[in-house]
């Protein structure tokens, strides 16, 4: 992802929900690997949030304090430090921080085809976790070009993230990016 996408592109990757769930399976595939997770991801606030570092990884050293901005796993190119808010899938500001509607099919999609599955959350909650299949296609993608900078941030954002709720992770961004979340509901976030 580090040429540079041109606006029908860009278009084309926000509208993908294939995308959009290999995405998703990465992530959730490395914070269920990653130390201080409890092997899930526990809640929904949780995968937004972490799915907002993920698709504004210039941000993420911001938000997370054990993540150097010289990681060579968030792989920033200039033009994403220069400006960190020109992602290729954007977000919206929403409720409780950035969110993005697709998440309730994409997780539907993953779940359907066997790649994630529902596990045991906090009251009134959504945990997933990767199914071994789920696991196994993660992996693969991970060694595939396409995807090598997504799972490598993937897992840098987890392992930095380990032991913080969702909460946490929303206050943090309310409070460290606050001029980027101090803006009407259902604004992109650019």
């Amino acid at each position: 992802m580090t040429a540079v996408l041109n606006a029908l592109e860009r278009r084309v990757l926000q509208e993908d929900l294939a995308y959009h769930q290999v995405r998703i399976l990465l992530l959730v595939d490395a914070v269920s690997s990653a130390p201080g997770h409890a092997r899930k991801l526990d809640g929904l606030t949780k995968l937004a949030k972490l799915d907002f570092l993920l698709r504004y990884p210039a941000l993420a050293p911001a938000v997370l304090d054990r993540l150097p901005p010289a990681d060579s796993r968030l792989h920033l190119t200039a033009d994403e430090l220069a400006e960190p808010t020109n992602v290729e899938s954007p977000m919206i500001r929403y409720k409780y921080g950035p969110w993005d509607d697709r998440y309730y099919a994409v997780i539907g999609a993953l779940v359907g085809r066997g790649l994630l599955k529902y596990t045991t959350a906090r009251k009134g909650s959504v945990a997933l976790a990767p199914t071994p299949a789920g696991r196994r296609l993660s992996a693969e993608l991970s060694r595939s070009g396409a995807w090598r900078e997504i799972s490598e941030r993937s897992q840098a954002i987890a392992e930095s993230s380990s032991g913080l709720t969702g909460a946490a992770l929303k206050a943090l961004i309310y409070q460290r990016l606050a001029s980027l979340m101090d803006r009407p509901h259902r604004q992109v976030i650019r």
